[in-house]
């Protein structure tokens, strides 16, 4: 696997340190003494025209005159001075750059005018840089401290991520004193050029990085963030502290869903979809920061408490209802043998109280019995001091038994003086050890969320169910239409006619604009019926006497619409007032309320709400939140979050709602998003649900104009399942072929294929010999970002089952125009044109994305494969770097 870009940044060779200086305020000179002090493995340069020596090195007056040039430049001189440097920096052959320095654009727009300077000298050379305004990095394994912060941390397998200097500080200082170590370090500052998205990239493939914390206060590349986030997460946990909110996305709109659907939600549902846990306060990131170094990795939320105390058990019980977390129910074999070992006066349930006087073996065989259970996804410890315990003998037996179980085991020793030593033996062992029983509950709650979040990751839904397919073409039309007349608010004839095309049902509604016609329509459609005032002004029609229920006779109807008419025009003047619409009055006594909607947030795109429905929508603030696209496993955790959830099965003598027909409602709206990236909000409201199905009674829709793009999907941070990548093809002898993208799915059809390919096979693949694939690198191969990469399967149906026999990838180089590529079909199905043809959709794939140029590395022996890059047109060339490589290349 070829060397990742941000290599060289992480792991720099040499360093050259810009405005190094012998002044203690200096922020350079802390950064040249903090690199030495570290014992940096490689060259450092000081680099200030004024020193001729600095702290027993050389120092050199530009980078100029430097013996070679630095993998790694670190900047911390005054605003203006920093162009001037990079440009120096380029033209020398210097391609990463940390920038500490102030004074950009957070003083404003001079500020800003130097950072775009900035910008376009890294990009005229190639530079890719961390900062401005950052707290710089740390590589404590090879020595790199190329921050202003005082001492160094230990070497770990965490990595930290934070916007926020003073986080890193802080972190940095509590982890010192807690004996946890870092993989690497990162304050990202302003990131102007190298964001989280990159930098997480890169973390995902480095092999030191084992989890990663960050410290978050805003994104601006939604997809890159979700690209990355996702990457990462499928092969290590992430932890992450979100603060603030967008501004856009929290203020107030017309729709109910607006209303209730703010920007934290919605960041809340791109971190569920990607896998990752969110913590609320920096001693949580902490908590979790202890727990992941000590391997912590419960497979599930399931919880067994044993204590020496009824009160402790009490709270954490507490803490772990209000977290969602499970209390263990222990299996009868288990309560047998704590039967055996505890006296008869022990609590008999969850949690375990082993009683004040327990000692170590006690405890031992308590937490033994717990973790042998498998219906216990954890056990948490938890001691006070009494008279008779002995914290510590009672610590090593925990840490003993701990030792040797796959299962985490979390402590909470109460108290401090006699407990302290208990604690270093936790402490020692890499237990995790906490003051208080909620901390405690709540790591587990967030490890356990992580391992339970990958579900959701692994889900990949196209843009399109299952289900019969929609008239997009007529809903674009429709849209089309009203945006061609200057409209962003669609009446409500329009907005059903919108649903109706995606399939979702809806009352009849026909619009009347005097008090006749709206007789013989309600005649028409029958009595009784609804009528609602037809405003592109009002959005809440209740609120200003703009609905009338249950019309039961023409004199009624052409009385109403008078009296309507009348009201809402004292309620609200200004108002443009179009008839009104008339629609069957709908009579289902069982039915719920329920609220579908979507949004669309200014940096994340498209969200589907869910929740309790009905005029008091906003006072009962029930919704959950989820990002398109949606199947029908996320469909219904989105149902199973709100509180509505409880209602929609039997209750009360009201039989269950229809589930699929709720659920079928959800989908299709999620195909709307994904189909009409002109939508701006939706709102279905109530949508009624009942035994018999699912009906739209009211509905909402405001659309907005959009620029056509490359990408159909580009408004979604999220990019579906590509289903137009799938198409059949028949071999040569008859046999039918179906090519698609990859699925995670996929993982052991993938298996069974590369332990299938002969050596001489593996060994042109994968340059190595590679006997089968490992957990990490499977999932790197069958959970792709569709966005940024692509792997194409040819399946064939053998003895009924659907075999993996070749497959074709690409994966999008940093400089966004030109791809790397590989393909290899399995022996016994060569030679049947399965790898040109993979290669020929793979490139049409690559130039729909807007690839100019797909390259690779082919083996010089590998005459197979050279033979079909000629007859595909690629040029073959030498390999710069080794000879026994030859270098592929053709534009798109």
């Amino acid at each position: 696997m070829s060397q990742h870009y941000l290599y060289p940044l992480f792991n720099p060779r040499s360093v050259a340190v810009f405005g190094a200086s012998a002044r203690e305020d200096s922020v350079a000179g802390v950064i040249f003494k903090n690199m030495l002090e570290a014992g940096f493995k490689g060259q450092v340069y000081p680099i200030n025209p004024k020193y001729d020596v600095l702290l027993d090195h050389k120092c050199y007056a530009s980078v100029a005159d430097l013996p070679e040039p630095p993998e790694l430049a670190i900047i911390a001189t005054p605003a203006p001075s920093v162009a001037p440097i990079l440009e120096a920096c380029g033209k020398r052959g210097v391609r990463h750059a940390v920038v500490l320095s102030a004074g950009f654009r957070e003083m404003g727009a001079q500020g800003s005018k130097m950072e775009e300077q900035l910008i376009e000298v890294a990009r005229k050379y190639g530079i890719r840089f961390i900062g401005p305004n950052c707290l710089g990095i740390q590589r404590p394994a090879i020595g790199l401290n190329a921050t202003f912060a005082l001492g160094a941390p230990h070497a770990g397998e965490l990595a930290l991520v934070s916007q926020s200097g003073a986080i890193c500080t802080a972190m940095l200082d509590w982890a010192s004193s807690n004996g946890i170590g870092f993989s690497a370090v990162v304050s990202s500052g302003a990131s102007a050029d190298l964001d989280f998205g990159e930098i997480l990239d890169y973390l995902a493939n480095d092999p030191s990085t084992r989890g990663i914390l960050m410290y978050i206060e805003g994104i601006r590349d939604a997809r890159g963030f979700m690209s990355a986030i996702r990457a990462v997460a499928r092969l290590k946990p992430v932890v992450l502290v979100k603060v603030g909110r967008h501004e856009a996305g929290s203020k107030a709109v017309a729709s109910h869903t607006g209303a209730l659907v703010g920007g934290d939600d919605v960041f809340d549902a791109l971190l569920r979809r990607a896998g990752v846990v969110r913590v609320n306060t920096i001693t949580q990131l902490f908590s979790s920061a202890l727990a992941l170094s000590s391997r912590v990795k419960p497979a599930g939320n399931r919880l067994a408490i044993v204590t020496n105390g009824g009160g402790p058990g009490v709270m954490a019980t507490d803490r772990a209802v209000d977290l969602g977390v499970r209390i263990a129910e222990l299996a009868p074999q288990t309560l047998d043998k704590l039967n055996e070992a505890l006296p008869f006066n022990w609590s008999h349930g969850n949690p375990i109280d082993v009683i004040g006087d327990a000692g170590a073996d006690r405890y031992k065989a308590a937490i033994e019995a717990c973790l042998a259970d498998r219906g216990v996804d954890g056990v948490l410890v938890m001691l006070t001091p009494q008279a008779m315990t002995k914290p510590t003998e009672v610590a090593e037996a925990v840490a003993a038994v701990a030792k040797g179980s796959d299962k985490p085991v979390l402590t909470c020793w109460m108290g401090e003086d006699q407990v302290q030593d208990g604690r270093n033996v936790f402490r020692r062992t890499g237990i995790p050890y906490f003051k208080t029983p909620e901390p405690a509950v709540e790591v587990f709650s967030y490890i356990s969320a992580f391992y339970e979040n990958q579900r959701l990751l692994m889900q990949t839904p196209g843009s399109l169910s299952q289900q019969a397919e929609p008239d997009v073409e007529g809903a674009r039309l429709i849209v089309e239409g009203a945006l061609a007349q200057g409209r962003h608010l669609l009446n409500e004839v329009e907005s059903k006619a919108l649903l109706s095309a995606f399939h979702i049902p809806v009352a009849k509604t026909v619009i009347a604009r005097n008090p006749t016609e709206a007789m013989l329509m309600a005649q028409q459609l029958g009595f009784p019926v609804v009528m609602k005032i037809n405003s592109p002004d009002i959005s809440h029609k209740s609120d200003v006497g703009g609905v009338r229920l249950g019309l039961s006779s023409g004199q009624a109807v052409r009385a109403a619409y008078s009296g309507m008419m009348t009201e809402v025009k004292r309620h609200q003047p200004e108002a443009f007032l179009d008839g009104v619409v008339i629609e069957p009055m709908v009579s289902r006594s069982n039915a719920r309320e329920v609220l579908v909607g979507t949004i669309s947030d200014p940096v994340l795109g498209p969200v589907i709400a869910f929740g309790s429905g009905g005029v008091d929508v906003e006072a009962y603030q029930d919704r959950a939140v989820a990002l398109p696209p949606l199947n029908s496993f996320l469909a219904r955790d989105l149902i199973s979050r709100t509180r509505v959830a409880k209602l929609l099965g039997e209750y009360r003598g009201r039989a269950p709602a229809d589930m699929d027909a709720l659920e079928s409602v959800l989908l299709r709206v999620s195909e709307m998003v994904c189909q009409l990236p002109w939508l701006s909000e939706l709102d279905i409201n109530p949508l009624l649900i009942d035994e018999h199905g699912a009906m739209a009674a009211d509905a909402r829709i405001t659309i907005t104009s959009r620029p056509p793009t490359r990408d159909k999907y580009s408004h979604m941070a999220i990019h579906p399942y590509p289903v137009h990548l799938v198409s059949r093809w028949q071999l040569p002898n008859g046999t039918d072929v179906t090519i698609r993208p990859i699925r995670p799915e996929d993982a052991d059809m993938t298996q069974t294929f590369v332990r299938g390919l002969s050596e001489e096979t593996k060994y042109f693949r994968y340059m190595d010999s590679v006997q089968e694939l490992s957990y990490a690198m499977l999932v790197r191969l069958t959970q792709i970002d569709y966005d940024r990469e692509m792997a194409l399967l040819a399946v064939a149906d053998v003895d009924g089952k659907p075999v993996e026999v070749g497959v074709a990838r690409y994966a999008t180089n940093p400089d966004l125009v030109s791809c790397e590529f590989a393909v290899v079909v399995d022996d016994h199905w060569q030679h049947l044109g399965i790898a040109h043809k993979l290669m020929d959709v793979l490139m049409d794939v690559a130039r729909s994305k807007g690839l100019r140029i797909i390259e690779g590395e082919v083996l010089k022996r590998n005459g197979g494969m050279l033979k079909l890059c000629a007859s595909l047109g690629f040029r073959i060339e030498p390999h710069p770097e080794d000879d026994s490589i030859k270098w592929v290349s053709r534009m798109l």
